[in-house]
């Protein structure tokens, strides 16, 4: 079981967020959400602050790269073992500063990567 941090998440049930989250939690993975809205989703709160997740494996990008620089202290406080950009997050600017950092980085989607058991 990973514990992974969803930025971006939403209790929207269209957005992927929202999907992978519960995909993630299906999967028995420690999940903590962070959005611009408080909310629930799955068993998952979703909080508006900036929580220290102790042990992060995995950061999971659901936001575009415009709103992403108000992340990049907070991923890099996180210390992740990776970051996954998820399509439409994609971020050669944060991708750099990841590398600087020695975090790991790739541009898949989450949700094909739990049910292809590449997670």
């Amino acid at each position: 079981m990973k514990k992974v941090v969803v930025i971006g998440a939403s209790t929207n049930v269209e957005r992927y967020s929202n999907k992978a989250i519960k995909l993630l939690r299906a999967y028995g993975h420690d999940v903590v959400g962070v959005g611009l809205k408080t909310g629930v989703v799955a068993d998952v709160k979703i909080q508006t602050n900036l929580p220290f997740v102790e042990n992060t494996d995995t950061v999971t990008l659901y936001v575009g790269k415009k709103n992403q620089p108000a992340f990049y202290d907070y991923i890099l406080r996180l210390k992740p073992q990776r970051v996954i950009f998820n399509p439409g997050a994609e971020n050669e600017e944060l991708e750099n500063l990841l590398a600087k950092n020695n975090i790991a980085f790739e541009e898949a989607c989450t949700m094909v990567m739990l049910s292809t058991g590449q997670f």
